[in-house]
């Protein structure tokens, strides 16, 4: 709240900061201006519920923050009020026995008015407030026991000054200080939500307050989409994310329209610009221990997701994956399982994979053990070959897979004839006793070539 004045008895009985003057009529001068100084404080001290009053209703009739403060609880302003004139008009009188709890006040004020989200502005007009009544109450006071003393406080009314812009400076800092902690506070709270969200633990009764604290709506319609860079782990959804060393404890926010700026708890840029989402709304980022991970906000038109895969430019050797939609903040979880086995679903050397356009390969990825165990049966006897034999097998079969079954065209996409093509294709069914004509044999060898790439070996 509003400070008073700090005498200039610290300065007058203190080391001079310059040489002293050759002659006494000044130091006789501050030693009465002091003494006038003293009497006029006392006369405040005794005044101090009146000169509360007026500086609450000037404070309500001039500072639109603390209106609202006054309207809501007058008493306890009032009382804040109070107690900082108590202590700063009390400096004026003993400075040395009033100035660490007039210190201590005015940062008590500056944290409490930082939570209670006044603005520092607003405080610190306050405090001009204080002092230039405080100053104005002294003139009034001398003015009235002795009209000649007012040419005494003269000597006083710099270090008056002084000490105001010492306690808005006191209550600067702490204000700022208040309001890091409490924005660190925030992010942490809005981190462990997000957290929960995407693990599938946040409780239901709690989804409320996560969409409020979020910005997000309850019952929307969300897909996850995780990012990973380098090649994958064994079974996990990839090394530490694109930009994760560079994260803070809140997650991060992007656009919709694919502009990342900072948010509620923002800390650091998203590795990628998203250029989809529901209008209106924000893609949080989250980091994890081995994949970033960004809430993706619907707007459920058609192939939205289809049409943010191929928009999505991850960097180079970057994997990228989009899980499937869900319903609601309570589907999260599943989403996030969703992304990570589209993430898996990734080739090693990057890109973007979207679950729902690629479900055989996270039917593979899924399993593992199987998908290993069913490469070895389908492919296990071209490794009696030669390993450059063996490739060019290989890498014919996929080509003409790719080619949905056409020789043309996997010919030309291999640079050799169609019925190069279809000797190799002649000799791998020869080799595994596989009938690539035959349904049940294509969709196993489909899958044991999905295994062989995305699972290695």
């Amino acid at each position: 709240m509003p400070q008073v004045v700090r005498s200039r008895i610290g300065a007058l009985h203190g080391p001079s900061p310059v040489p002293p003057l050759p002659h006494r009529f000044r130091s006789l001068a501050d030693r009465e201006a002091v003494e006038v100084l003293h009497r006029a404080a006392r006369v405040l001290v005794a005044s101090l519920p009146a000169l509360t009053d007026r500086l609450v209703e000037a404070l309500h009739a001039q500072e639109p923050a603390y209106r609202a403060a006054i309207d809501s609880d007058r008493a306890e302003v009032w009382q804040e009020v109070h107690h900082s004139l108590r202590h700063n008009v009390g400096s004026l009188i003993q400075p040395r026995e009033f100035r660490e709890s007039a210190h201590r006040t005015s940062r008590w004020i500056g944290e409490i008015r930082a939570e209670q989200g006044v603005p520092l502005d607003a405080v610190l007009h306050a405090f001009r407030m204080g002092g230039a009544m405080v100053w104005q109450d002294l003139v009034d006071e001398t003015a009235r026991r002795d009209p000649d003393d007012i040419r005494l406080l003269v000597h006083v009314a710099a270090d008056v000054w002084n000490f105001v812009d010492e306690h808005c400076g006191v209550v600067a800092d702490a204000y700022r200080q208040a309001e890091r902690r409490l924005s660190w506070r925030r992010e942490n709270r809005q981190r462990l939500m997000v957290a929960a969200l995407l693990d599938g633990t946040a409780r239901i009764a709690d989804l409320a307050e996560a969409a409020e604290m979020l910005g997000l709506p309850e019952q929307g319609r969300y897909a996850v989409l995780a990012m990973a860079a380098g090649p994958r782990g064994p079974g996990a959804g990839g090394v530490k994310g694109a930009g994760a060393a560079q994260r803070g404890p809140g997650p991060a926010v992007a656009s919709g329209a694919g502009a990342a700026r900072p948010g509620p708890g923002a800390v650091a840029r998203p590795p990628v610009e998203l250029p989809v989402g529901a209008p209106g709304t924000t893609a949080l980022w989250h980091p994890g221990p081995d994949a970033e991970f960004a809430i993706l906000p619907l707007a459920g038109s058609p192939g939205e997701l289809s049409a943010l895969a191929a928009a999505l430019d991850v960097p180079a050797g970057t994997r990228a994956g989009i899980g499937s939609a869900v319903e609601g903040l309570a589907a999260l979880g599943d989403a996030r399982r969703l992304a990570e086995t589209a993430l898996r679903a990734c080739p090693a050397s990057g890109g973007t994979v979207l679950l729902d356009e690629h479900l055989p390969d996270a039917l593979v990825v899924s399993s593992p053990a199987l998908a290993g165990a069913l490469a070895d049966r389908v492919l296990g006897p071209l490794d009696r070959l030669d390993p450059a034999d063996r490739d060019v097998i290989v890498e014919t079969l996929t080509a003409w897979l790719d080619a949905d079954g056409s020789a043309q065209r996997a010919g030309a996409r291999l640079y050799c004839h169609r019925n190069t093509v279809l000797n190799r294709l002649r000799r791998f069914e020869q080799l595994t006793g596989r009938c690539l004509t035959r349904p049940r044999d294509a969709v196993e060898v489909s899958l044991a070539l999905a295994g062989r790439r995305l699972l290695g070996g």
